[in-house]
């Protein structure tokens, strides 16, 4: 039996394991250093699960809602194990508590942003860990749920602090109204400078890419 376990502090007894997974599912630029997670995890707007089975880290979630905006972001989903039913848990787990979150604000979610990695452009496919977390499964699944691809070339600004711009992403957005063809491009430029905006260090092409967003009125949302 799974269960579901928010994780509010680096002192947490799962963390470690917690952080030791995302070392081995992402890229190196992709993981927040283990002493940088002290701050975020203190923020209550930010939600980190685990899923335990038999007392052990077994995957997770971590993901935030903004009210103001109407919308989500799923930062990572992992699955740690096959076999386990560990994506459909979380993600069962995470759409009951993202409409708690929404129903709270007394607002409406019109959707939810996730980066994905787009593996017919990455030069590297072996990071993943196991191979549910291989990223042309983890694109293909995302699909089936509903993700869409934002029309717009994607760059984002690398968790290592570095400043580096990290491509072979593509910005997706899974619709509440699945008859959406589009979405503003204010919206998603105020979006990604929020959402970035604890990272001091960043690259000279995402800035480039928001500011042209905000000079367009939507941007087309297409099939993974």
């Amino acid at each position: 039996m799974l269960t579901y376990h928010r994780i509010q502090s680096i002192d947490d007894s799962h963390f470690p394991a917690l952080h030791q997974l995302l070392g081995t599912i992402f890229p190196p630029e992709e993981v927040l250093a283990y002493e940088l997670w002290k701050e975020p995890l203190l923020d209550p707007s930010i939600h980190v699960y685990v899923a335990l089975h038999e007392g052990k880290v077994v995957g997770a979630t971590e993901y935030r809602y903004y009210p103001e905006m109407r919308v989500a972001m799923t930062d990572f989903t992992i699955i740690g194990q096959p076999n386990l039913g560990i994506g459909r848990f979380l993600l069962r787990q995470r759409e009951m508590d993202l409409q708690k979150l929404a129903a709270a604000s007394g607002t409406e979610s019109i959707g939810m942003f996730a980066e994905i990695y787009d593996p017919y452009r990455a030069q590297n496919h072996e990071f993943g860990g196991v191979s549910p977390m291989n990223p042309i499964v983890r694109r293909e699944v995302l699909s089936h749920i509903g993700y869409k691809r934002l029309n717009f070339p994607y760059v984002h600004p690398s968790w290592d602090h570095e400043g580096n711009a990290v491509t072979e992403l593509d910005l997706g957005f899974l619709p509440a109204d699945e008859q959406l063809q589009e979405l503003s491009a204010q919206l998603i430029a105020t979006f990604l400078e929020t959402y970035y905006a604890a990272l001091p260090n960043k690259p000279q092409q995402w800035l480039d890419m928001v500011a042209q967003l905000k000079t367009q009125q939507s941007i087309e949302l297409l099939p993974l």
